[in-house]
């Protein structure tokens, strides 16, 4: 197993990669990121600014899990729209392969004009899968150019709803190089909430080799008068790890985990969690 982690002191800005942001990853445990760089888009940053990030990353021994896809809305029933956020996800693809990336992180996006991972009625249409499906077959030849996974989150909220619509849109786009990205906590329901371990163990059946990398991040249910999923850092709230990494090791050993939902001044009890579960399962870390 490959651990990650993501966000807390990586910057949003590709300049501001250094080798001692890189020492710090490694010396806090993690083989790898998944980072954003939200301020260098995809359609306007060179090829040699990534070359100097893939440069710095291969010194220093640093992993590239994962970069962002810039959640782009793929269900629009806009067709300008839809096709402006294909140009974008094809762009970031490239830029992925240029950084030297893993993958890229997407989610289908959301009609809610508050943000790609709120609710909006249309995300669970017909038409809104259908859009969706048509978008990740367009993206889907710039995946396989740039040699990055195009891996899809899910969540309750939107499109890819649930483990089962999100088998069902990846076997209709039909790609190797479309996969799904396992989020712990995505998923998890007022009804499973208090029993993570046989909704993983749903997900993971459901899914399949469907899954090419995970976010590890934990959930809980606040004490409040209507129903309130908080997701959050790992170990505070009632998602099985045990059993997530045990999927996750079963599927491929190569595969990454990475920490999600942490600040960094949580960074070091985060990895010893995980590499404390992973020693008490027998799991090997792999650098």
């Amino acid at each position: 197993m490959r651990l990650g982690m993501s966000g807390c002191f990586l910057p949003s800005n590709m300049d501001d990669l250094t080798p001692e942001v890189c020492r710090r990853v490694r010396a806090l445990g993690f083989s790898g990121i998944f980072t954003r760089f939200r301020d260098n888009h995809p359609l306007h940053t060179p090829k040699s600014k990534a070359d100097r990030v893939r440069q710095i990353m291969a010194d220093e021994g640093v992993h590239l899990y994962q970069c962002t896809g810039f959640w782009q809305n793929l269900i629009t029933p806009d067709e300008a729209q839809r096709r402006e956020a294909v140009r974008v996800l094809q762009a970031a693809l490239r830029l992925a392969g240029w950084l030297g990336a893993r993958g890229v992180d997407t989610g289908p996006g959301s009609m809610n004009p508050a943000g790609p991972w709120f609710p909006h009625p249309y995300n669970w249409t017909p038409i809104a899968r259908q859009q969706l499906v048509k978008s990740l077959r367009e993206a889907a030849p710039a995946a396989e150019d740039a040699g990055v996974y195009l891996s899809l989150e899910g969540h309750q909220l939107v499109t890819l709803e649930s483990a089962e619509v999100a088998r069902e849109v990846l076997d209709e786009v039909s790609s190797p190089w479309v996969k799904q990205d396992y989020d712990s906590a995505n998923w998890i329901t007022r009804e499973t909430v208090y029993n993570t371990t046989a909704a993983i163990h749903h997900h993971f059946d459901v899914l399949g080799d469907r899954i090419i990398s995970c976010h590890a991040k934990d959930i809980w249910i606040e004490n409040r008068l209507t129903v309130h999923l908080q997701d959050g850092c790992p170990g505070q709230g009632t998602v099985d790890f045990k059993t997530l990494f045990r999927r996750m090791e079963a599927l491929n050993p190569d595969y990454p985990v990475i920490a999600e939902g942490n600040t960094t001044e949580e960074l070091p009890a985060v990895s010893a969690l995980f590499h404390r579960i992973a020693a008490e399962l027998g799991i090997r870390v792999v650098e």
